[in-house]
């Protein structure tokens, strides 16, 4: 239980955690105050829109003739961009199952809160709007329509600045299908989703994966391409350790490249303090060409495409 972020708290912990904001101009003061309470808060809802751009887009801000906008606290593109539409009551929960939000409080569930059987309308429904922030994803929600990593990305940032502003775990992240037994979004599974969540609450909010260990990359045993064999051999290698070794390989040229470059550049001052007519800056040039005439090339084949390496 808490009270609501205000406009300027809720944009601070968003550009914070790295979500990709967009303000749509009057978003500070468009809500649906005076139908509702709004506050005090308990959790997230995430929901995807069963649309496409840029319609989808317009209706969680201005509604539709049935359901007054807005319809979320912020509108999520495919691209990964994030339009922030209210920071006040929105209609996007409706009506859920009071034990869904008692367990959304105590955090006390533990891969999902238990199942609904309650919905907008039902007699034991309570009000969603009034106590939960709102994020729609565009989505057709057909189960054909992908989810860019991107756009996921994004979310989990979003979930994640929410939570951390309010000093909540990611067991405060629900789905729309978790809240009401009439509600099938979003499109992918939210046991994921909170462990994405999870991870990133355990960093800072400035976080930013960078390696294969960050990103977590699992691979099934059963999964076709967990072995490659590299052309003309029948030799195979475990994906993941290839992908971690070529990371690391990179990560130590890139470390001698950069301790070459100072040293070359030290020996130049150096000359051009026993011989003040030097130019360091042509003796610097001139030993990086030498470096890279020197380079030995060679063919990389790629499929059927060959190209050119160093």
């Amino acid at each position: 239980m808490a009270v609501p972020l205000t406009a300027d708290q809720m944009l601070a912990a968003l550009r914070a955690e790295g979500v990709r904001v967009v303000e749509h101009p009057g978003w500070r003061t468009h809500d649906r105050a005076g139908h509702g309470a709004w506050g005090p808060v308990h959790g997230l809802i995430i929901h995807h829109t069963g649309g496409t751009a840029p319609s989808d887009g317009e209706i969680v801000w201005a509604g539709r003739a049935d359901l007054p906008g807005p319809c979320a606290h912020a509108y999520l593109a495919k691209g990964g961009t994030l339009t922030l539409t209210s920071a006040g009551r929105a209609n996007h929960a409706g009506g859920g199952d009071p034990a869904v939000l008692a367990a959304v409080q105590a955090e006390s569930f533990t891969t999902a809160p238990p199942a609904p059987h309650q919905h907008e309308g039902s007699a034991g429904a309570v009000d969603g709007n009034a106590r939960f922030y709102g994020l729609e994803c565009s989505n057709r929600g057909d189960g054909a329509d992908p989810w860019p990593p991107a756009q996921y990305d994004q979310a989990v940032r979003w979930a994640a600045g929410i939570c951390r502003a309010h000093g909540w775990s990611e067991k405060s992240v629900i789905g729309h299908k978790e809240w009401s037994d009439w509600k099938p979004d979003p499109g992918f599974g939210m046991a994921e989703f909170r462990a994405a969540v999870a991870t990133r609450l355990a960093h800072p909010a400035s976080w930013n994966p960078t390696t294969p260990e960050d990103n977590e990359m699992t691979f099934s045993a059963t999964d076709a391409r967990t072995n490659w064999a590299f052309k003309g051999s029948t030799d195979k290698v475990d994906m993941r350790q290839y992908l971690v070794s070529t990371y690391e390989t990179v990560q130590r040229l890139v470390a001698t490249e950069t301790a070459q470059t100072a040293a070359i550049s030290a020996l130049a001052k150096a000359l051009s303090d026993a011989h003040p007519g030097v130019d360091t800056a042509q003796v610097v040039a001139a030993v990086q060409k030498a470096i890279a005439d020197a380079v030995i090339h060679v063919d990389v084949t790629v499929g059927d495409t060959t190209t050119k390496e160093s």
